[in-house]
């Protein structure tokens, strides 16, 4: 392709149709009061994430609690309902800060993450008064320690030290912390003794759950940990290390681990989330190839008390009323943006509807429901995606192969601006799950792992050939975009495939695995070892996978995009890039590429007129190229 064709751009009414959808906002992250009458959350309508207030049931507009220029992440409620804890992103940067607010928006203070290098990760509330329990990585080396934090006194008194915590329960007297630890892959639960500062593993590496878990909760009378874990895989069974509910006694005055025991599992779908209700009772949240399931279950034996239905097919996040009946559901759907729910447990009730307060959805007309998809590596591994296919398409058209980040992340059915502004210009999206997703056991999310990347990259053309032989992808008409993880295996497909991609748009990716770790957070590095590679002893092998390494094979066009506060994956990614693909084009051996920079907005782009700037590009890029 050359210079000589022109942009054309975008008619008006495509134009109109990605304002409609890359405009709708949302609301995420519910924190139900203790009195079970207002809701706290997080939603975009003003343009940026913000804290929001608001009566459950009537109509009245929702209070803002956090400032004009905070970037909200999360936000939870204290159990005496006197406090709103909160998580802010300064500028976007990943280094979190975190502030209280009174729920009726006065005495709002920043309790933690005055250093600006410091990131505050978010943990709850005990049961003592004021007190909130994080973890924070103080930004000068790998580690992270669980805080206890005074929002009243803003006193801080440090729980636990040693190793990259992120504190998941608290345990009544504040003897004990359960903390989750471990690289990405290798993360398991392990108790400390606050006293001693003596760790020990919740289960013993080996033992049957003991290669992955996370989210250890303590039983209410503190006499055994709840958590969640991948369970082994077994001979014959393919898929079968799912993640289940185990429960692990603790015995003496020292609280030591016994044997666990699996109370709740299933063979064909990952626990993502739990809570355990006072009748014996536990609600289970399962992921089955990416659409969220909501069970009551027992915990005597596991049985199946009910499967509540959801109106939307998945459910990122949620809040348990105190008496457990009912749940607040932050919901989305190919058509849906995120929204609140009140989802009732009890047998007989109204089916789930917004809450008044939700935000204004995009026209439905404009969208549409993607078809989930199997087929088969070259090897023989089975992967899955999600077609979407403009109304009217009938045969092989334009598309966009979309790599989601992580890449323990999944490809679900969820609302997806970008991929839904495409379908509005008439091109087909597939967003595939390669190897190394999550959603489909421990063993298929750990199957890039390392030495194993290599090979994870043949799903790539695997995914072009199913396009094209199925004849839903028209030859030389191929694009890819992804973000993070997905912006790298982007530029990855361009240059060991570029007879298969005719352009291509990363977001915040990687080119180069070693300027990654020299860049990244400490703690995001030593996280990252056992995913990609150590950056000293397996440097040669970081470079003969990264992109930057391979420029010279790049053909087609390519828009790097990224925010310029990212210090997740920093922006000198996309510049060093950018700059070496410029370079090859001023001697005229080179691909067109451009560089978007979003000033002000880190590793996600969340400002609603960038949001609408990002899609907008990226449509008028693939629209022009394909």
């Amino acid at each position: 392709m050359t210079d000589v064709l022109r942009r054309t751009g975008l008619s008006t009414p495509v134009r109109l149709a990605i304002a409609e959808i890359a405009g709708a906002s949302g609301a995420w992250t519910p924190a139900l009061a203790p009195t079970g009458d207002r809701i706290a959350y997080v939603s975009d309508r003003s343009g940026l994430p913000r804290l929001e207030v608001a009566a459950l049931d009537q109509h009245t507009p929702p209070a803002v609690l956090s400032a004009a220029d905070e970037e909200v992440v999360s936000v939870a409620w204290s159990p005496d309902g006197e406090w709103l804890a909160y998580l802010v992103s300064p500028g976007g940067s990943i280094c979190a800060q975190l502030w209280a607010v009174r729920p009726d928006g006065t005495d709002r203070h920043l309790v933690a993450g005055e250093d600006p290098r410091a990131t505050v990760l978010a943990g709850g509330w005990t049961l003592q008064p004021g007190h909130y329990v994080c973890s924070i990585a103080p930004g000068d080396g790998p580690d992270a320690d669980v805080v206890l934090v005074d929002v009243v006194s803003g006193a801080h008194r440090t729980l636990a030290r040693g190793g990259f915590l992120a504190v998941t329960a608290v345990a009544a007297d504040e003897r004990t912390v359960l903390a989750r630890r471990g690289p990405r892959g290798h993360r398991h639960v392990v108790t400390v003794d606050v006293a001693t500062g003596v760790q020990r593993r919740v289960i013993p590496l080996g033992a049957p759950g003991g290669a992955a878990s996370e989210d250890g909760r303590f039983a209410l009378d503190g006499a055994a940990v709840f958590l969640r874990a991948a369970l082994p895989p077994r001979p014959g069974l393919p898929r079968s290390d799912r993640t289940a509910l185990l429960r692990v006694p603790l015995h003496g005055e020292d609280r030591l681990p016994g044997d666990a025991e699996v109370l709740i599992a299933r063979p064909d779908a990952d626990l993502e989330a739990y809570a355990v209700r006072l009748d014996g009772t536990v609600v289970c949240v399962w992921n089955r190839d990416g659409v969220t399931q909501l069970e009551l279950r027992r915990v005597a034996d596991g049985g199946l008390v009910r499967s509540v239905p959801l109106p939307e097919p998945v459910m990122p996040g949620w809040s348990l009323a105190a008496d457990g009946r009912t749940l607040l559901a932050e919901l989305t759907g190919p058509t849906a943006p995120r929204a609140l729910y009140r989802v009732s447990l009890d047998e007989e009730t109204d089916a789930p509807a917004p809450l008044p307060s939700t935000p204004h959805w995009p026209d439905p007309r404009l969208l549409v429901t993607p078809v989930r998809r199997e087929y088969r590596s070259a090897d023989g591994t089975e992967l899955d995606g999600w077609l979407y296919t403009p109304p009217g398409v009938d045969g092989p058209n334009r598309t966009v192969v979309s790599f989601h980040g992580g890449p323990e992340g999944q490809e679900r059915p969820a609302f997806s601006p970008l991929a839904q502004s495409l379908v509005a210009a008439g091109l087909t999206v597939f967003a595939p799950n390669v190897r190394g997703s999550g959603g489909r056991g421990h063993a298929f999310m750990a199957a890039d792992d390392l030495h194993a990347r290599e090979a994870s990259f043949a799903d790539v053309p695997a995914t072009v050939d199913h396009l094209v032989t199925s004849g839903i992808a028209l030859p030389g008409h191929v694009g890819a975009y992804g973000w993070s993880y997905g912006g790298y295996l982007t530029l990855v497909a361009l240059t060991r495939w570029p007879e298969l991609f005719a352009t291509g748009v990363t977001l915040a990716g990687m080119s180069d695995l070693r300027t990654f770790f020299a860049g990244t957070e400490p703690w995001m590095a030593a996280a990252s070892v056992t995913e990609y590679g150590d950056p000293v002893t397996d440097r040669d092998m970081l470079a003969s996978i990264s992109p930057m390494t391979m420029l010279d094979r790049l053909r087609a066009p390519v828009l790097l995009t990224h925010g310029d506060r990212d210090t997740n994956v920093p922006v000198l990614e996309s510049v060093q890039a950018h700059q070496a693909l410029a370079a090859r084009r001023a001697a005229d051996c080179g691909a067109p590429a451009e560089l978007l920079l979003f000033r002000g907005e880190g590793h996600t782009i969340v400002g609603r007129e960038n949001v609408l700037h990002l899609s907008e590009r990226v449509t008028e890029w693939f629209d022009r190229w394909l």
